[in-house]
């Protein structure tokens, strides 16, 4: 890979394994093309802090805040915590998936030089879908390891209100009687054209493959739920959270920036979609599919919200008298 003998890029390759049944084997071969993929290891490299912005529910008082402030405020937290100067940062790794407004293209950019981070220090937009944030991790952690930087900034962000709605096929203009054909960004990205399903069909698919039904699915929901209002209700929470207010980015030479909460809200200082979810009441709700296990209270929530971390090396950490929260293994 070419970025230092430090760093250790491996295909995995598992040993051959008994058939269940007690037949052949399965080779190697199989095992690996069922199992295959990259595996990042490192030997010396550290997160020094993190931190979130509350996570609030889509059209809600962060409906209208770009994703890429959501970022500076999670970025400007993190270093804040971490207690790590932004001329100290060598990287800036974010990750966006769908676009919040017109200036996407600068989204890892913009957070990186609103949070302080000099101009000279190079910043990448990752997007690995569901894997992002984990992507963005291992990305910093082989830009330390390989000696590139001795600290980088990780900054997650998305705001699915702003979600465009969105037309393609009108740069040429519209035909007569041509209908308009704008769509919904957010709902048409989660449905993938190859297969022609949808990902409420392919989880609908999986728990019919794997014999999940919707008593265990409205059971994992309800426990998933009390422990998230037994974690928020103790404080537990909000120790990683990061209250969030109308305010403004400045930075000398460039036009501000900043934030402007919705409705009445004057801060948002917790998670607004954990709520008490008895499972008497998540049965009682009607599946997106009939004779299916998904509804709206045992799915994953449309949320707006960012998160940061700052990731460094261990002669970093050690130099500067900083207690990591954990190692990056790999």
């Amino acid at each position: 890979v070419g970025v230092g003998a430090a760093q250790r890029l491996y295909r995995r390759k598992p040993p051959s394994l008994p058939s269940p049944s007690g037949g052949r084997s399965k080779s190697e071969k199989e095992i690996s093309m069922a199992t295959q993929g990259f595996f990042t290891a490192f030997d010396d490299v550290w997160m020094l802090g993190g931190v979130r912005t509350p996570m609030v529910d889509y059209c809600g008082a962060l409906g209208h805040v770009s994703p890429t402030d959501l970022g500076i405020k999670a970025a400007r937290e993190a270093l804040k915590r971490a207690g790590v100067a932004p001329s100290d940062i060598g990287s800036v790794v974010a990750g966006n998936m769908a676009p919040g407004d017109f200036d996407q293209f600068f989204l890892p950019r913009h957070i990186g030089l609103y949070a302080g981070v000099p101009v000279q220090v190079p910043a990448i937009m990752v997007q690995r879908i569901c894997g992002t944030g984990f992507e963005l991790f291992r990305q910093a952690g082989e830009h330390v390891q390989s000696g590139a930087c001795e600290a980088a900034l990780v900054v997650g962000t998305e705001n699915m209100t702003r979600n465009p709605i969105a037309a393609f096929d009108h740069r040429t203009g519209f035909k007569l009687g041509a209908p308009v054909g704008f769509k919904d960004y957010m709902w048409e990205a989660l449905r993938d054209p190859a297969p022609g399903i949808n990902m409420i069909q392919t989880a609908e698919n999986l728990a019919q493959k794997y014999g999940i039904t919707r008593a265990q699915v409205d059971e994992f929901a309800a426990a998933s739920f009390a422990k998230a209002v037994a974690a928020q209700q103790s404080g537990f929470l909000a120790g990683e959270i990061v209250p969030v207010v109308t305010e403004k980015f400045e930075l000398e030479g460039y036009k501000p920036r900043g934030i402007k909460l919705q409705g009445k809200a004057t801060e948002v200082t917790q998670d607004t979609h954990v709520r008490a979810s008895p499972i008497e009441v998540l049965a009682r709700l009607r599946p997106v599919f009939e004779g299916g296990v998904q509804t709206g209270g045992n799915s994953s929530a449309l949320v707006d919200a960012a998160a940061a971390a700052v990731v460094a090396s261990g002669a970093y950490a050690k130099a500067n008298g900083k207690q990591p929260l954990a190692r990056i293994v790999g």
